[in-house]
């Protein structure tokens, strides 16, 4: 018998100096200015809720991301600053613009988010957390949570439905001391949630049909 060749007897060859395909490195492209900016601002809104805090940092990130890729290419470290300099400048005035435009709005944006959230299962807490994260002020913020009139009860109602508990546990422990112990386990969820004491006990303590009820009128709200 002949020896074997290092094909693999017909198998597919090997191609010799091929390794894992190499990522070709992103070009840092023209250099971002305001009508640029204005270019990228406009393509995210029509993707994304903004408030004009948060498409400044967007823009601001673009601005970032393009000095690296520069960096990269070997560009001189003063262009480059002179070049990012100009562009937060022009970020800041871009998100402005949309918010004159009528195409920004964080009254809207924090109104929208937090019904939204509301309807989740978050506290006013948590809601707030969100919107400052998100760059709404504290004043609009405030307002908007205020104005919402949102319903704690039924949004602690809400995070008890996504964990099965309270109202929603199926298969409640009838025995005295497992009740007490599930009911503590719900209630501090609850709190780590951010949902005041009295809230909690109320969303736990009311009937299953009722909360059932509460939680389909909001969505629908």
């Amino acid at each position: 018998m002949g020896e074997r060749d290092g094909s693999g007897g017909g198998g597919k060859e090997r191609k010799a100096g091929r390794g894992p395909r190499e990522r070709r490195p992103i070009l840092a492209g023209p250099a971002p200015t305001e009508a640029r900016l204005h270019e990228a601002a406009l393509n995210h809104l029509a993707r994304f809720a903004a408030t004009e805090a948060g498409l400044a940092r967007v823009l601001t990130r673009r601005v970032g991301r393009w000095a690296q890729r520069a960096a990269a290419e070997g560009m001189a470290p003063e262009a480059i600053a002179s070049i990012v300099d100009a562009g937060r400048a022009a970020a800041l005035v871009v998100a402005k613009r949309m918010v004159a435009a009528g195409a920004v709005d964080d009254a809207a944006f924090a109104a929208a988010r937090a019904r939204r959230l509301s309807r989740a299962g978050r506290s006013r807490r948590a809601i707030a957390a969100h919107l400052a994260a998100k760059g709404v002020g504290g004043e609009t913020a405030a307002d908007t949570l205020e104005e919402a009139g949102t319903d704690e009860v039924t949004a602690a109602l809400a995070h008890l439905r996504r964990r099965r508990q309270g109202p929603f546990d199926r298969n409640p422990p009838e025995e005295a001391e497992a009740a007490r112990a599930a009911r503590m386990k719900a209630m501090g969820a609850l709190a780590r949630a951010g949902f005041p004491r009295e809230v909690a006990e109320a969303a736990l303590d009311t009937d299953p049909a009722e909360a059932e009820a509460r939680i389909i009128a909001s969505r629908h709200g």
